[in-house]
């Protein structure tokens, strides 16, 4: 089987920079990696992206997003993502391993933010040109100092991230507000529910199951996802279920009867119905489309 490509920060970073981490003017990124980032891959740290000029697409598990000045991308660990440029870009970007930001900030987590609370929020948002100077200022000074060997450096990149994390929850969460997962209320139990399904999709495609694991009724836990993403529990589990399959249909060599076996279906035509009711066509319509993009 072919596997996708997955990246490491030491890919990215020279030895004597702060450990963990990494930081770049994104022509300049660019330049210097265009063979690896610009075809599909994954990474194993969580990515930042700010563009100030450029234009193009940001397939991200093949959704995709325009490029535009004042553009910013959030990716965690896992995403399958490529950029495609029809104009030069410019901007900045940073890397973290989540161990960077956790043992600084060890009252709360990454999955604290909405961008990586949950794969149901954006990772992309338009900022307006006042907010995409104010964070065009913040990115460079996490670039300059990256750059240069000030004592403290490590604790002030932390907070410079912290920051830009608060200032885009806050910004984002009153624009989105009416679309978005909160960490609250009915949220805390969507981000369980999204976690035990990635640990167990393969084995366990049972709604019924999962509230089990969570303490709760099936018909509790279908209430608590049509409340809050109107979406059921099963849905849930077919959009990760079919995410993977659209990964290895695109980036693996197996053929179709193989990837419904890796997938947990020994029956291929069932895998197939479900994979078609989740997207409206066939694995081998999916592919072929695909093949010709």
């Amino acid at each position: 089987m072919k596997k996708l490509p997955i990246l490491n920060l030491d890919q990215f970073q020279p030895a004597h920079k702060t450990e963990s981490f990494y930081a770049n003017t994104f022509s300049e990124h660019l330049k210097k990696n265009h063979h690896s980032i610009t075809i599909p891959h994954k990474h194993n740290f969580y990515v930042t992206v700010l563009f100030t000029k450029g234009k193009g697409f940001h397939v991200i598990d093949f959704t995709t997003y325009a490029i535009k000045p004042n553009s910013i991308f959030l990716l965690k660990p896992g995403q399958t993502h490529h950029w495609e440029f029809t104009e030069a870009p410019e901007g900045y970007v940073f890397f973290h391993s989540q161990s960077f930001y956790e043992t600084t900030y060890t009252n709360r987590t990454l999955n604290h933010f909405p961008f990586f609370y949950s794969s149901q929020n954006s990772p992309c948002y338009y900022l307006e040109v006042k907010a995409g100077l104010f964070f065009e200022n913040l990115f460079k000074t996490i670039f300059n100092d990256f750059s240069s060997n000030k004592l403290m450096k490590q604790q002030k990149l932390c907070s410079l991230i912290d920051l830009i994390y608060i200032e885009l929850t806050q910004l984002t969460t009153e624009q989105n507000k009416n679309t978005m997962v909160k960490s609250k209320n009915y949220a805390i139990k969507i981000h369980e529910l999204e976690q035990l399904i990635e640990e167990n999709y393969i084995t366990e495609k049972s709604p019924k199951a999962y509230a089990k694991m969570m303490n709760m009724s099936p018909k509790h836990l279908n209430r608590i996802c049509k409340e809050t993403l109107d979406k059921t529990t099963s849905s849930l589990i077919a959009e990760r279920l079919v995410l993977e399959a659209k990964r290895l249909l695109i980036y693996s060599k197996s053929n179709f009867s193989e990837i419904a076996w890796a997938l947990g279906y020994k029956d291929y035509a069932y895998f197939s119905r479900v994979f078609k009711n989740n997207c409206g066509y066939t694995p081998s319509t999916f592919q072929k489309m695909q093949l010709k993009a």
